[in-house]
């Protein structure tokens, strides 16, 4: 999965930095299932029953599981790209939310705020630790903000399948106290938030989140593992 994690975080940086004004959710998709190839590995999304595509490709109020068709970046976009891939029989997970253009600092805000919150999230992942605890300072920092905390859709343990127990959701639950994390496990943590009401719709597609109220939507997303001593993030940017 270390091999696999610094592959898909390579993946990932490079659909970003490629992605511009007029880029088709096509290209995108294009980009994924060769930069895959190149690498020898193949995309984990598409072993979902009834989903094709490598990535989920969102824009603005879409916060996930977007199909990469029919959808054009432009100016000031905020941007979602979600992949994922399997390498030696294990599954890893990404997802990076960004702005294409002349972004406001109102969404370079919202951008900066979700990664925070992630990043405050993996500081808790240790031996022995709950998902209540990881859960809670995700929402921790997104309320302190007054962003809407998702809690439609979770992160969830990964390795031999894409979803495992535990979920992970964004919106603590005392019960997940009960829930601890070992050492050797991997887990996807990813904040889902809004910048207005949190609840989500699905579109006609069937697959599609968006936000019900149109408000902004994101997702950062890492695959991390449980070390003896704490964390390592598998998909960690070079």
């Amino acid at each position: 999965m270390r091999r696999g994690g610094r592959i898909l975080a390579q993946i990932r940086d490079e659909l970003a930095r490629r992605t511009v004004v007029g880029t088709t959710f096509e290209e995108i998709e294009s980009w994924a299932q060769k930069l895959l190839r190149e690498h020898h590995v193949s995309a984990s999304f598409s072993t979902v029953p009834g989903y094709s595509w490598a990535t989920c490709i969102m824009l603005n109020d879409a916060l996930c599981h977007g199909i990469p068709q029919n959808g054009v970046v432009s100016n000031g976009d905020l941007v979602t790209i979600d992949v994922g891939l399997l390498s030696d029989g294990y599954h890893l997970d990404t997802t990076v939310s960004f702005a294409v253009g002349d972004a406001t600092a109102k969404v370079r805000e919202f951008l900066a705020i979700g990664k925070k919150s992630l990043q405050a999230a993996i500081a808790k992942v240790k031996p022995g630790v709950s998902v209540y605890t990881i859960s809670k300072a995700m929402e921790k920092v997104l309320d302190a903000h007054g962003f809407g905390v998702v809690y439609q859709l979770t992160g969830h343990g990964i390795g031999v399948q894409l979803h495992m127990d535990p979920s992970i959701p964004v919106a603590a639950d005392k019960a997940d106290k009960r829930i601890l994390l070992s050492a050797g496990q991997t887990v996807a943590i990813e904040v889902m938030y809004t910048a207005g009401n949190p609840e989500l719709m699905v579109d006609s597609d069937e697959w599609t989140y968006r936000t019900k109220d149109g408000s902004l939507a994101g997702m950062f997303e890492e695959t991390v593992l449980v070390t003896d001593t704490g964390h390592e993030v598998l998909t960690k940017s070079l």
